[in-house]
């Protein structure tokens, strides 16, 4: 994920994930033969977000939908909105103050708590305990996996080797959403290098009473996206938003449905795909120049690409309710080309024209009180992040890692 600057702090692309890699070790979870069809469209919409003391955070272009966990294998569930859907991660993050469920905590071999650390790219970090539920979305489910807890009371302070100077982002204010809910390229939020017992990243922890350590944990014991987890559509995500107009909209409502050519609603029809590397990225090429890592990503509430000196964009004063995005003298459109490798062909190059447009931050957020833009744009230097603006009229996959659809297999984007 990746924020502005905007809401109450910044929550930028999480960096476990190139820490990490990919999870190829993991086996397919693809079936030998198709069980019936089930509701597998999960509604969203970009609003104004959660409340807290009784006001929306009033934060731009966050993607939310509505997740209903339960205590595993129990009718024992809770319904929480406003969780921030993003495909920059892997994983479900709930704010431990939103839950009601007492979920059970997951052990490691030694009969310790996991506790779960991620850092983002802004220096902040978030920090709790892993437990496990049944995630429910449409009508899929994923039974008894791992999630994490954010900011969980009765659970120790995060080590230093997690908080490294950083700032905490564990409440609802920190985040502008109820929690994450990471539906991105990979499997799990970490994979083999976390498993590995050979100085893995201190993204998991055994958590003695007398503090926490880091430690590795097997792949089937970390953060998993959920829709892998899924007994059918288990392939991939579409999210589908409509086009919206230059000024903005107040809300947006759209599906994200699960599942790639696995139903008739989820078909690829024209989308193009393109593969991504084992970081989840690919080339963009603007002015000429390539830029070989640049990703899409929901969870960023703008289009960050290169910076002020290259762009010749003015970043938007400091104070301003804009700061940390562009603002231009006037609207200016601009054409870029993704590039990547066809997944079934890795030896073509598929090539996407995207046209798009950045306008000035201040004037959008200053003159509405529009929650939804297609034309907001910040600094991302040497790349290009395509966060939810490139969503908007566009059918976008996500091919998951590993699993096969009439593309090839993940990961890859089309759209």
């Amino acid at each position: 994920m990746r924020r502005g600057v905007a809401a109450a702090t910044v929550a930028l692309m999480v960096v476990s994930l190139a820490a990490c890699g990919d999870g190829n070790s993991s086996s397919s979870s693809e079936t030998t033969s198709a069980p019936p069809p089930v509701n597998n469209v999960q509604p969203v919409i970009v609003d104004a977000g959660p409340l807290v003391n009784g006001q929306s955070l009033g934060d731009e272009d966050i993607l939310f939908t509505t997740v209903t966990i339960c205590i595993p294998g129990t009718v024992t569930c809770q319904s929480i909105d406003h969780i921030a859907v993003d495909t920059g991660s892997s994983g479900l993050r709930i704010v431990a103050s939103q839950l009601a469920l007492a979920l059970p905590n997951s052990m490691n071999s030694s009969g310790q708590p996991i506790g779960n650390c991620v850092q983002y790219a802004d220096n902040s970090y978030q920090w709790g305990p892993i437990a496990k539920a049944d995630i429910k979305m449409a009508g899929e489910v994923a039974s008894a996996i791992p999630i994490q807890v954010v900011g969980a009371e009765n659970f120790p302070a995060p080590p230093a080797d997690c908080t490294a100077g950083g700032t905490p982002a564990q409440t609802v204010s920190d985040l502008g959403a109820n929690g994450i809910l990471g539906v991105g390229l990979f499997r799990q939020d970490c994979g083999p290098a976390c498993a590995s017992t050979a100085s893995p990243p201190a993204i998991y922890f055994s958590c003695a009473s007398s503090g926490c350590s880091i430690a590795s944990v097997s792949v089937t014991e970390q953060l998993q996206n959920p829709v892998w987890m899924f007994p059918q559509d288990n392939n991939g995500v579409l999210i589908v938003l409509p086009q919206i107009a230059a000024g903005g909209a107040l809300s947006v409502q759209g599906s994200m449905l699960f599942g790639i050519g696995t139903q008739s609603d989820n078909t690829l029809g024209s989308a193009q795909a393109q593969a991504a590397d084992g970081f989840g990225n690919f080339t963009t090429t603007f002015n000429g120049t390539k830029y070989s890592n640049s990703f899409i990503d929901s969870g960023s509430n703008a289009l960050f690409f290169l910076d002020s000196a290259t762009t010749g964009f003015p970043d938007c004063s400091a104070g301003s309710q804009a700061v940390g995005f562009y603002c231009p003298d006037s609207t200016a459109n601009f054409t870029a080309i993704n590039s990547g490798p066809n997944p079934s062909a890795s030896t073509t190059q598929v090539s996407v024209n995207v046209a798009f447009s950045i306008a000035n931050a201040v004037s959008l957020f200053n003159n509405s009180v529009n929650t939804a833009f297609n034309n907001v744009g910040g600094a991302n230097p040497g790349a290009f992040d395509w966060g939810l603006p490139f969503f908007f009229g566009r059918n976008v996959f996500i091919g998951i890692e590993g699993q096969s659809s009439a593309a090839g297999k993940g990961p890859y984007w089309a759209y």
